[in-house]
């Protein structure tokens, strides 16, 4: 279903709305991308300044749009500066006032659609065209596919790596996969580095190798640096000795020495699983402290669902670890509370266990993850429930999975 049009030339004047109604910046600019096949063009979100800024708020967490402005779903606004990315347009900046023949566009109309892939998509445009016998120009509107060059991509790969950006990088990688292995590197060629690192922790460790064989060094580690510790792992696990030697060379000498011990570990073990990357703390702070620190959005839910208590140093491999605080605890303490006034007890693992041990160890106790410690009691790390169900189910659920639900 099609809803009523809004016109671009008046939503780049529209106040940007918080969840509660307050305006906290303007719509200064609209961002689209070229449909696939017969598909219209998609806004993939809009250019905003707010406190002096220019930002991109994504479509997605719009929760409406209309005469009154863009109201966000949320709070939480992403000041990061806003960069342009290959294969997508500005509405107001590249399109706008273009000239057809003899007449000019003067405005895009936007209609929100419902259905398998809901949101904002252009349906229209309305093109001016002046002559000298007349003192005001005349307008017609057309249908987009009259003009559908205005809002090609330089290269079709620019432009999917664009439609792909707000899909959840499962669905991401089902398009990847579908592809021939020269698109899938081109793919990869045009896609941000932390779009690409979270696509490849959604494939299996031998697609990953080939997918990222064409990078140079340099982006490769920078795409690299975006993984998670433990996919990162497993990832230089599969790789050909000499490639994963010259990758280990080339990297920040603590991040390789973190990657060398656990590569040592062996396949199929508690040490293979898990992840030194976890909120770790002193018993002398404070809940406070704990709280800002979950907080922080790059931590995973499964990571930021606990704090892990511990004597210094506060890195892999710590101190001699103390207990945990979990994220609903620090919910009912006072802020200014010590970690080691509120510590939890439970069960650790060593790093030789098997993987199926860690498994029924977390099902035993319902936990989302679980601590590891070597012989001397100190933390090297934790382990993730969802790590361990990709691990234990069985290969290929991931083929199945997306063979059964259409990528939307």
């Amino acid at each position: 279903m099609v809803g009523e049009l809004i016109y671009a030339f008046r939503v780049m004047r529209l106040p940007l709305l918080d969840t509660g109604g307050a305006p906290i910046g303007k719509i200064d600019d609209i961002v689209v991308v070229s449909g696939r096949a017969t598909e219209a063009p998609r806004v993939l979100g809009f250019v905003a300044t707010s406190q002096r800024r220019s930002i991109f708020v994504s479509a997605s967490r719009i929760a409406s749009l209309d005469n009154s402005g863009a109201r966000l779903k949320s709070w939480d606004v992403d000041l990061n500066p806003f960069r342009a990315r290959d294969g997508e347009r500005l509405l107001g900046r590249e399109i706008l006032d273009q000239k057809i023949g003899d007449e000019t566009v003067s405005d895009v109309a936007l209609a929100f659609q419902s259905g398998r892939n809901p949101g904002w998509h252009i349906t229209k445009v309305r093109l001016a065209k002046r002559t000298a016998l007349r003192r005001r120009p005349s307008h017609r509107l057309v249908d987009w596919r009259e003009v559908a060059h205005l809002f090609a991509a330089t290269t079709e790969m620019a432009a999917e790596a664009a439609r792909l950006h707000d899909m959840h990088p499962t669905d991401v990688a089902a398009v990847v996969r579908s592809l021939p292995i020269a698109q899938r590197r081109q793919l990869a060629e045009a896609m941000d580095d932390d779009r690409l690192a979270d696509v490849l922790e959604e494939l299996p460790e031998s697609e990953q190798v080939g997918l990222i064989e064409g990078l140079d060094m340099e982006r490769l580690l920078d795409v690299l640096d975006e993984m998670e510790v433990d996919d990162l792992a497993d990832l230089l696990a599969e790789m050909p000795g000499e490639q994963r030697a010259r990758i280990l060379d080339a990297m920040d000498d603590e991040d390789a020495a973190m990657m060398r011990r656990l590569l040592s570990y062996e396949e199929g073990t508690a040490g293979g699983l898990m992840t030194p990357e976890i909120i770790i703390l002193g018993p002398t702070d404070t809940v406070a402290e704990a709280l800002a620190q979950i907080r922080d959005p790059e931590w995973m839910v499964s990571i930021a669902a606990q704090v892990f208590i511990c004597r210094p140093p506060y890195k892999s491999p710590t101190g001699k670890y103390l207990g945990v605080v979990h994220f609903q605890r620090l919910l009912r303490e006072p802020p200014s509370m010590e970690l080691g006034n509120c510590l939890e007890t439970e069960p650790t693992i060593t790093p030789d266990i098997s993987d199926r041990e860690v498994a029924e160890r977390l099902a035993s106790y319902n936990m989302l993850a679980i601590g590891v410690c070597d012989e001397g009691g100190r933390l090297l790390g934790a382990i993730t429930v969802d790590d361990v169900l990709d691990r234990t189910l069985p290969a290929g659920w991931r083929q199945r999975r997306r063979q059964a639900t259409p990528v939307r």
